[in-house]
This record gives structure tokens, C-alpha cells and sequence, in this order.
């Protein structure tokens, strides 16, 4: 592949990422905004479950796009599958900052968040899944790694895009103002960015690995093999990805809304340190891809920064609950750099995992089942934990427990990061 179809290939990779992840990040970072708007209820903590579960309902949509995506990357093609995924991300975008609040139209409200959120949800199936695996299949054998991060660094901007857009709107509107149009924008914002995403994907170049195994491939359905002669690859990936989608989601997303409300920060000044974290996180992440590349197999590699994490969790959080801001900008920190391992170079440990007839589908099937099912309902279930707890440090145990399973995992997970791919 010349240098040129190189570096479009990486931008679509990015790009495509950048707003599927923008909107599913900020629902997050928007969260008490809307269940306010969507949910009201006398109970907050109630009212904020709903919502938070809300965003879950998006994630459980996301196993039946990667049955959906997967067989259209393993059949079709790569390259086609990313543009019909971001294309099914876009509208409903921008529907999303169009929609009447329940004081507009009652029940119905609700209703037509859900519906959105269920089809952005299957959208985010097919896309990340699709793109590391473009990404990584594209890449010289020695790259593989800083290719696949490509796609969450692109993930990551568009959180870092999302927590930024909801920083603006708390911090520079009145409390009337947001409940009354400004929430909206961030939402319209994304839709108008997403046009340029679909553009930058008109003409991807195919994945030569794909048509080569591709032309010689048995009619045997991609989503049997999954589930037979890979069965073990895909259980193993999905237990991984379940802990992993754990640890994603309570630092960068639901702990914003954990300081605000546990620990006494201000709603903007939690949004501000998540952001200046995710930043951070934004810079490590090809390293972390490269360290996989040229020092570390990725499994080690990823397992130690697991075994970090099951060690600092549960007291971090406990220290957070009265350490202030400036402990807030420390245990961000130290949580940015425990979760950019994983991020930087578990997209292309999940590709090798898979042999080439199956590889999407396989990534697919696991990565979503785990991060959908499990991961997606980790802000709703820290929530609960607390709830019926009554201790505030309960994401730290909850956290710690996730990442003892992944390093588990990790240690059954064949590597594949110094050989040519299947």
C-alpha cells in the first residue's frame, strides 16, 4: 500500500471513530442534564438509574450490530462495512439534539430516546470493530499494534471532544439556559461533523489480506465459525472484553458524575479534570500500541497494567471521596495510565486472536457481547452498587474485582503480536 492510501486509511480509521464516540460519550458526561429532562422523578437517584440505563439499552444493541457487521465485514468486506456503520451513526446524532423533553410531549419522550439510542447503539457494533480490523489488517507486520490504536485514539478524541462540548455548555450557560435549548447543541454539533466522516470514507482502498483469504474462503457462515471451530478464541476474548469494558467506563465516563456527587466537585470542574485526563490518555495510547509492538507481547504487556489496576482501585477511590480537587487530578491520572495499555494495544490483540475467514465477526461478537452487555452497564450498575450499599467507594471494588478477571483472561489468550497473521 503506498504512503498515501496509507495515512487515508489511518484518517478514516480515526475519523469514523472520532464521532461514533463523541455522542456515546457525551450522553454519559451529560447524564444528569438528562434525566432531568427525559426521566423526571422525585427520586434522583431513580431518575439518574433511568437514565443510565438509557444508556445501557444502546449497548445491548450493540451484540446484534456485531452479528450484523460481522458477517457483512467477513462476506462483503471491510471497507463497505465502515461506511454503511458510520452512515447509521450520523442521523440519529443529530436526531438526538431535535428531540421534545417529556414536559413537551409526556411519555413519548423517553420512547423516541430509547429508539435513537438503540440505533446508535447498533451503529457502534459494526464500527470499531471494523476499523481496528481494517486498520490492523492494512498495516506492516512490525506497525500492527500503533495501527490498531489509530482507532481508539480516535475513540478517545471524540470522548475528549464529547466531555469538552458538555464542560462549555455547564460552565459557560446558565442552569435555565442548558435545561431550557442549550443541551441540544453538542448533539446537532456532532451530527454536522459526522458528514465529514462519511466523506473521508467514500473510497477506502480494499484490504488485500481480506480478498486474499477472502477468494479462497469455504461457504461455511462466518458467525457459525464463531461459535464452533473458534468457539474457544471467542469466549476467551469475550471474558476479556467484559473486564476491560469495566475499567473503560466507570474512569472515563461515569466518574465525572461520581466526584460531582460523591465526592463535592463541581459538575464543570469534574468535566475539566476528566477531560485534561482523557487528554493525557490521548498522548499515551499510540505508545502503549508501539510498546506492544517493539518491547512487550501484548498480553504481558496489558496484564501487568490489569494487576496495577486490581491493586490501586479500591483504595483510590476511598482516598477520593475526601482528597478534593487536586486528588481528583491525581487518581484520574493514575487511572489514565493504568487503561492506555489495553487501549493502545488490545485492538490489534483482538485481530490476531482470529483467523481471517472469521476475524471481524469473531472481534465483533466478543468485543460488543462484553463491552455492550457488561461494559455498557457500568455506570447503571456502580449506581445501584451505592445505592443499596451505601458506600461510595463501591466502583473501586467493583473496578478492582473486573480487573482481576481480565488479567485472568489474559494469561489463557494466545499471543499472536510477533507472528504473521492467521
Amino acid at each position: 500500500m503506498s504512503i498515501s492510501k496509507r495515512y487515508t486509511t489511518l484518517l478514516a480509521g480515526f475519523i469514523g471513530n472520532v464521532i461514533e464516540w463523541y455522542d456515546f460519550a457525551l450522553y454519559g458526561y451529560m447524564a444528569g442534564i438528562l434525566s432531568k429532562l427525559f426521566f423526571p422523578n422525585e427520586s434522583e437517584v431513580a431518575s439518574l438509574i433511568a437514565t443510565y440505563g438509557v444508556f445501557a439499552a444502546g449497548f445491548v444493541m450493540r451484540p446484534i450490530g456485531s452479528f450484523v457487521f460481522g458477517w457483512m465485514g467477513d462476506t462483503l468486506g471491510r471497507s463497505k462495512t465502515m461506511m454503511v456503520s458510520i452512515t447509521m451513526m450520523v442521523f440519529p446524532t443529530f436526531l438526538l439534539g431535535c428531540l421534545p423533553t417529556f414536559d413537551a410531549v409526556g411519555i413519548w419522550a423517553p420512547v423516541l430516546l430509547v429508539i435513537t439510542r438503540m440505533v446508535q447503539g447498533l451503529s457502534v457494533g459494526g464500527e470499531f470493530s471494523s476499523s481496528v480490523t481494517y486498520l490492523v489488517e492494512t498495516a506492516p507486520p512490525e506497525k500492527r499494534g500503533l495501527s490498531g490504536s489509530w482507532a481508539n485514539t480516535g475513540s478517545l478524541f471524540g470522548m475528549l471532544l464529547g466531555a469538552g462540548a458538555a464542560a462549555v455548555v455547564t460552565s459557560f450557560f446558565s442552569h435555565a439556559t442548558i435545561m431550557d435549548w442549550a443541551w441540544r447543541t453538542p448533539f446537532l454539533l456532532g451530527g454536522v461533523l459526522g458528514a465529514a466522516s462519511i466523506t473521508m470514507r467514500r473510497n477506502l482502498p480494499q484490504s488485500e489480506h481480506f480478498v486474499q483469504h477472502h477468494d479462497n474462503r469455504e461457504a461455511t457462515s462466518p458467525l457459525l465459525e464463531v461459535f464452533t471451530t473458534n468457539r474457544s478464541q471467542t469466549i476467551k476474548a469475550l471474558i476479556f472484553a467484559s473486564a476491560y469494558g469495566v475499567l473503560f467506563y466507570i474512569p472515563l465516563v461515569y466518574l465525572p458524575e461520581w466526584l460531582h456527587r460523591y465526592a463535592g466537585l463541581k459538575l464543570d470542574a469534574a468535566l475539566i479534570i476528566n477531560t485534561a485526563g482523557t487528554a493525557v490518555l490521548l498522548l499515551l495510547i499510540p505508545f502503549s500500541g508501539m510498546i506492544g509492538d517493539r518491547l512487550m507481547r501484548r498480553t504481558k504487556f496489558i496484564a501487568a497494567a490489569m494487576l496495577g489496576a486490581a491493586m490501586v482501585s479500591w483504595p483510590l477511590y476511598v482516598w477520593l471521596e475526601t482528597a478534593g480537587i487536586s486528588g481528583a487530578i491525581i487518581g484520574q491520572l493514575i487511572l489514565a495510565v493504568l487503561i492506555a495499555a489495553p487501549l493502545g494495544s488490545a485492538p490489534a490483540m483482538f485481530v490476531e486472536l482470529f483467523p481471517a475467514r472469521d476475524r471481524l465477526s469473531g472481534y465483533s461478537v466478543a468485543y460488543n457481547l462484553g463491552l455492550g452487555v457488561v461494559g455498557g452497564t457500568t455506570p447503571m450498575v456502580c449506581t445501584w452498587l451505592i445505592d443499596v450499599s451505601g458506600k461510595a467507594y463501591s466502583p473501586g471494588l467493583y473496578m478492582a474485582g473486573m480487573a482481576v478477571v481480565a488479567f485472568g483472561a489474559l494469561l489463557l489468550i494466545k499471543d499472536g503480536s510477533r507472528e504473521p497473521l492467521p
